[in-house]
């Protein structure tokens, strides 16, 4: 078994159903009563939000390349960010890594052409949304990833850092969102809606919802992870 490194706490709440995930996708897939091995180098999501509002791309590339390059030392062979947002400067992270590190966008990618959906919405932050970082990777997928309107951009990036970051997940914020879906599909036709937002899938739970998929990135990165592990 090989050791995975995480960078997590970007949010506290999505590293922990990481955490969760990955014991459970392992014993699931090796059965025996083992457990994986990885270490989590839980960061400081405010400095990593700072460099954002900043449009401090090179600073963020920094900060965490400092916090990746602790993995090695504590016996991580490979490693994953267990968030989105973060992967808005993955391209320029790659040449400075220490050890291999599985793209969360790649393994969403990779996925998300096997369902053979073709219209997705993306969700996420506003800096996920409006970056280009996932639109470069879908592009070559055949898949049309769609961005909700600005009001409703606004809506998610608010309640996503306002409520589920700090691990608040209230009935009345999920009807709102799910009602995002609902004009999509209407709107726009969508198939299917890519949660790139790892605390997204902690309030849209389920695979889908009115006949509209519901693609969960961290699930999907907790099982490319878990896979290389049993290389």
């Amino acid at each position: 078994m090989k050791t995975l490194g995480v960078i997590g706490g970007i949010g506290p709440e999505s590293t922990i159903d990481y955490y969760k995930q990955l014991i459970a996708m392992y014993r699931e897939r090796k059965p025996g009563g083992h457990y994986p091995q990885f270490v989590i180098n839980s960061i400081d999501l405010q400095k990593g939000i700072d460099f954002l509002e900043a449009n401090d791309l090179p600073g963020m590339a920094d900060f965490l390349v400092a916090e990746i390059e602790k993995l090695p030392k504590a016996g991580a062979e490979f490693g994953i960010i267990a968030a989105n947002t973060p992967h808005i400067v993955f391209d320029e992270l790659k040449a400075r890594l220490p050890t291999q590190f599985i793209s969360i966008v790649e393994a969403a990618a990779d996925y998300a052409r096997s369902t053979r959906l073709k219209r997705l919405a993306l969700f996420g932050t506003r800096y996920t949304m409006q970056a280009d970082f996932y639109q470069k990777v879908f592009r070559r997928t055949g898949i049309d990833l769609i961005v909700p309107d600005l009001k409703d951009q606004d809506y998610i990036h608010e309640k996503y850092f306002g409520e589920l970051v700090p691990g608040v997940f209230l009935p009345e914020t999920r009807e709102k969102l799910l009602a995002i879906v609902d004009r999509m599909k209407t709107s726009a036709g969508i198939e299917g809606v890519l949660l790139a937002g790892t605390e997204l899938a902690l309030i849209l739970r389920g695979e889908s919802h009115n006949g509209v998929a519901l693609l969960d990135t961290g699930k999907i990165h907790c099982q490319a992870a878990v896979t290389e592990m049993l290389k």
